[in-house]
């Protein structure tokens, strides 16, 4: 077994020795406090040392364990300590392994200085409380600052030795703050105002030593930093680094814990004990600024996307990192990111929170339950509405982006829905939640925050179920050859029953003419698509208003002639053949080509038809073909008398592809 040994006396020294304490290696780490062997973990491979140690303790250790590598995490200031780790290394010939903290950057307003000397002396011209958070090693260097009991507060660990500093450095208790971090941005905040400070002085620790959030505190609360600059440091590596240094060399493996959490509507009171917790032991926060803004209560490394592929590529490139939380809005499983995200994580260790979602978050401000509603999505996608809202009597919609609900209830009016009931919930959870109610046509020109969502009520849904609508409710136009040809109701409702469409077929309608079939199928396959393929620019024309008149936005008419305006529209899983212009062998080979199981149906009226479709069933390979002829006679008032009216006789032809042609 490999016996590594770690100088842990920093943030990114402990997650070090929490990784090594689950690695198949035997650990010893280096602490100079008790308080530091207490925010390590437990482990049987693991062994704690908590004293200083001069450079010939250093050594002796090193020759009695025989260490396979130190590496050392000290913090970037302690740099005698550095140098006694790396000479003590040197002399017992072990490999030594710096870890480095990256620096970071502050404003153009801080005050940079080289050292506590320099601070201090800067100090000295300047008038307003202090804050201290340099800890309370260095304390006694600061006590010479002008009026230094009245004007100087420090924050230091809750530890007799560092009280006992702040005693003799004649510090009155009242500005001793003892306290354990991390510290939050707010904390921070907190604290500057609590001693009305002026000035924050701090070294740069870096973003894990907390940094940037005093950094952020400092500008919100109207103080200035003054750092004190680094010592010069010796070359390392940063922790991602050393982990792929240890997994390539020791046998570790680096399995990062992911939480995907669902952090409700918003605000952090409306977040889950486990989201909050979840979120709290993170060592980075990934999600959209918003999420981040509303859970960054704790000072961790935050990244800001929403793809889940961005989000899976930094998740594994970041080895530095053992925890992550990805905050998702609502629950994960409503209209999530998570879907797509979970296939990315191979080899992690993911956990899924679920949240509040939108939708109950709503209903129950409403006081209204909602296991009737229909639940839909426009956030982000492409959804033709209106079906849904004439087929339901309450319909959920997350709405998004600018004028999102503008555009809804638009739609709404547009196709005759202006009297149905919304309600729109505007920044849900938030201190300025807004609840707006009333009808589409009265919502329409409001003014809506981007997070909204709207519960739509329609209490006369009026959509048909059945297929065979009425053949008035068509137009039908006319163009040089007369009126646009159309499937008649009660022949049309026989196809489509012999297609079998389902909720996400892909649909071909050749010879639309008017688009009675196309329409029929786009209203009963809802979740997808229809193509009507028409030559005729009249029937095209009218396609277009018979679209419109329905708002069937699942429909794309194409203007040309089959088989060639076919060629690229995508493998269609349904097809009924209106009109083939003579052509309809070419039109069934392209037919097979594209899917080897497309279910067809189509009509016949002259002999030569019947006999060429009838010839191509015996040639093509099908799995199963059907035939039937049927003659429709509707009946009209003769004066006194209804007489029966008969319709030329149609042969239905039904031919389920099935295998590969030969």
């Amino acid at each position: 077994m490999y016996n590594i040994c770690v100088f842990a006396g920093t943030t990114e020294g402990r997650k070090l020795v929490e990784f090594l304490s689950s690695q198949p290696v035997s650990v010893t780490a280096c602490v100079a406090t008790e308080y530091g062997e207490a925010l390590l973990p437990k482990a049987d491979n693991l062994t704690i040392s908590t004293r200083r140690l001069s450079t010939a303790e250093i050594m002796e250790m090193l020759s009695n364990n025989r260490f396979d590598l130190v590496v050392d995490a000290t913090h970037p200031y302690a740099a005698s300590v550095t140098e006694n780790i790396a000479a003590a290394c040197h002399a017992t010939k072990t490999e030594y392994l710096r870890l480095l903290r990256k620096a970071s950057s502050a404003s153009s307003n801080a005050v940079f200085v080289s050292d506590v000397s320099a601070a201090v002396a800067f100090l000295n011209g300047t008038e307003g409380n202090i804050l201290l958070a340099t800890g309370s090693k260095e304390l006694h260097q600061f006590s010479v600052i002008t009026n230094f009991a009245q004007r100087v507060y420090a924050r230091v660990l809750p530890m007799e030795a560092s009280l006992q500093a702040c005693s003799a450095a004649g510090l009155k208790s009242s500005h001793i703050i003892a306290m354990q971090g991390p510290f939050t941005e707010e904390v921070n905040v907190a604290l500057l105002r609590y001693a009305s400070a002026f000035w924050l002085v701090t070294k740069d620790g870096g973003e894990e030593g907390g940094f940037d959030a005093k950094a952020a505190a400092a500008q919100r609360a109207g103080a200035r930093l003054v750092v004190i600059g680094r010592p010069p440091q010796r070359n390392g590596v940063t922790i991602g680094e050393a982990i792929e240094i240890l997994c390539r060399r020791f046998g570790c493996r680096w399995v990062p814990h992911v939480h995907i959490v669902g952090i409700g509507p918003g605000s952090r009171d409306a977040m889950t004990k486990e989201a909050l917790e979840a979120i709290r032991q993170a060592d980075c926060l990934i999600g959209a600024r918003r999420m981040l803004e509303a859970a960054a209560a704790s000072p961790q490394a935050v990244y800001e996307a929403i793809d889940p592929q961005a989000i899976a590529d930094y998740i594994l490139s970041h080895r530095g990192y053992e925890k992550f939380a990805v905050l998702m809005s609502g629950d994960v499983g409503f209209f999530s990111g998570a879907k797509k995200l979970l296939p990315l994580l191979e080899g992690c260790k993911v956990d899924v929170l679920s949240g509040i979602s939108s939708l109950s978050y709503l209903c129950a401000r409403l006081k209204t339950s909602y296991e009737d509603v229909f639940v839909t999505s426009v956030h982000g996608r492409k959804h033709n509405i209106l079906p849904d809202v004439r087929s339901h009597s309450r319909v959920f919609v997350l709405g998004g982006g600018e004028h999102g609900m503008n555009q809804l209830c638009l739609t709404l009016v547009q196709a005759g829905l202006g009297d149905v009931q919304v309600t729109i919930g505007e920044r849900l959870s938030y201190p300025d939640e807004k609840i707006t109610q009333g009808t589409a046509a009265q919502l329409a020109d409001g003014v809506y925050d981007p997070l909204s969502v709207a519960l739509i009520e329609n209490h006369r849904p009026d959509a048909i179920a059945t297929h065979g609508l009425p053949d008035s409710q068509f137009l039908r136009g006319s163009d040089a050859d007369g009126i646009v040809p159309m499937t008649k109701s009660e022949v049309r409702a026989v196809c489509l029953s012999k297609l079998q469409l389902t909720e996400r077929s892909v649909c071909w309608d050749i010879g639309a003419g008017t688009g009675s079939v196309a329409i029929e199928m786009a209203l009963q396959a809802k979740k997808g698509q229809v193509y009507a393929i028409e030559r005729r620019s009249a029937a095209v024309e009218l396609l277009q208003q018979n679209k419109a008149r329905f708002s069937v936005e699942n429909l794309t008419v194409v203007s040309g002639t089959a088989p060639e305006a076919c060629a690229d529209l995508p493998d269609p899983s349904h097809v009924f053949i209106g009109g083939c212009s003579g052509r309809m062998r070419e039109i069934l080979l392209l037919l097979l080509a594209k899917n080897q199981r497309v279910r067809i149906v189509t009509t016949a009226i002259s002999l030569e038809t019947v006999a060429e479709l009838t010839a191509c069933m015996r040639e093509f390979p099908f799995l199963d073909t059907e035939v039937v002829a049927l003659q429709v006679a509707s009946g009209k008032k003769a004066g006194a008398h209804h007489l029966m009216t008969g319709q030329n006789p149609i042969y239905i032809f039904t031919m389920q592809a099935g295998g590969k042609m030969t």
